[in-house]
């Protein structure tokens, strides 16, 4: 059986969890992409093709004139419409197209979830090019939060007090990024979870989800994840409802919210596994194979009633981040240990000697470390005698 999988730069979720997983399976996988060169290190057997994948029509032509397919899969947040509508035009399982353009576009996120009764969040967008003065008409609730209306990983997205700042922040977006529309929304007050989930258009499990620790506003920067085994039913049940409203169904999904005084609002929906090692750290926790069941709903099978996950365990995600621009220059190595039944991995993800500007996002992660056990004293023990133990510098 063959597997497209649509891919932009690697990836550990890729590298570290679909491509092994396709092996475990038995399927040929031929990766999509329009960065051959990235890909240099993946598995010799798999087989690498150049594609404009950000256009459903190259997709569909490259398959069609290749190997017959048996599923269309990808985990890019940027790529989950184009991977949709190849598998619908081959007949294959693949999640609703419409779904995975709600998810990615944050407008139309808003729009539909408002339509469906179930919440309404003060926004403005403006499109690609419009001039920002536009947003001093709209009577939005300050502060507001600006971002990329179809962004990912925390890039360009940041609070605005009024509407002042909010122009000034558009512009300086625009004058980087002219081709991206821009959204201001209300600020959503409350502590950020997450909510993992897997279905397979059938039935969606509920793996866990995370609590998350962010940077000081006005940027927005996750630092810490904190796993959470049995996230609260109610909870759950308002989160599902807007799932199900959006049309969320087959495959991973991580889910994004804030609860306040019991009201959990959804602040964006990522229509694939979590990223950024978290899903390492999940499928470590629940003891299943959870890459290879994603693999499976995309090829059509349905999962099973019980995944068989353990429901014991304790995690935490830590990331290292710079806070400055400079080279870097002390840094831990990759680290393995278990002390006490409980698991420790770092890894970095800046080589000793590079030197960066300072973004304010995700790219400015130095390192990972994942700590897993049984535990949770135990598990922010050996999280926290390590954070305090390295070093990380950087040299303006």
């Amino acid at each position: 059986m063959r597997m497209y999988l649509l891919a932009l730069n690697p990836t550990d979720s890729v590298t570290e969890g679909f491509l092994p997983a396709a092996a475990r399976l038995g399927l040929d996988v031929t990766i999509l992409t329009d960065q051959p060169p990235a890909h240099r290190d993946v598995p010799p057997q798999t087989e690498v093709l150049e594609c404009d994948v950000h256009d459903f029509r190259a997709v569909i032509h490259r398959i069609a004139t290749h190997h017959r397919p048996d599923a269309v899969f990808t985990n890019s947040d940027h790529l989950q419409t184009q991977a949709a509508l190849a598998a619908d035009y081959f007949g294959l399982p693949g999640k609703d197209w419409r779904a995975a353009l709600r998810a990615k576009n944050k407008g139309e996120m808003r729009r539909h979830l408002a339509a469906a009764g179930l919440d309404a969040v003060r926004s403005m967008e403006l499109a690609a090019g419009q001039d920002p003065s536009a947003f001093t008409a709209a009577e939005l609730p300050y502060p507001v939060v600006l971002k990329p209306r179809e962004g990912v990983a925390s890039e360009d997205v940041i609070l605005a007090r009024d509407a002042e700042e909010l122009v000034a922040l558009a512009k300086e977006i625009q004058a980087r990024r002219p081709q991206v529309a821009l959204l201001a929304e209300e600020f959503l007050a409350g502590e950020l979870y997450t909510l993992e989930t897997l279905g397979d258009g059938r039935v969606r499990h509920v793996l866990g989800g995370f609590h998350t620790t962010m940077s000081a506003p006005p940027i927005f920067i996750e630092e810490r994840l904190d796993f959470v085994a049995a996230p609260p039913e109610p909870v759950v049940a308002q989160v599902s409802a807007q799932l199900d409203a959006l049309g969320v169904g087959l495959g991973a999904c991580h889910t994004e919210f804030v609860v306040h005084e019991g009201r959990a609002r959804l602040i964006e929906v990522n229509y694939r596994v979590i990223g950024d090692q978290c899903d390492l750290l999940l499928a470590q926790i629940l003891d299943i194979d959870l890459f290879a069941h994603i693999l499976r709903a995309h090829l059509g099978e349905p999962l099973p009633a019980d995944l068989g996950a353990r429901r014991d365990g304790a995690g935490r995600v830590d990331y290292a981040l710079a806070d400055r621009a400079g080279t870097l220059t002390a840094a831990p190595t990759a680290t393995d240990r278990t002390v006490d039944g409980v698991r420790l991995s770092y890894r970095p993800l800046r080589a000793l000697g590079e030197r960066h500007p300072h973004h304010g996002t995700n790219r400015d992660y130095l390192g990972v470390l994942r700590v897993t056990g049984t535990d949770r004293g135990a598990v922010d023990r050996l999280a926290d005698d390590f954070v305090a133990a390295e070093r990380w510098e950087i040299t303006p």
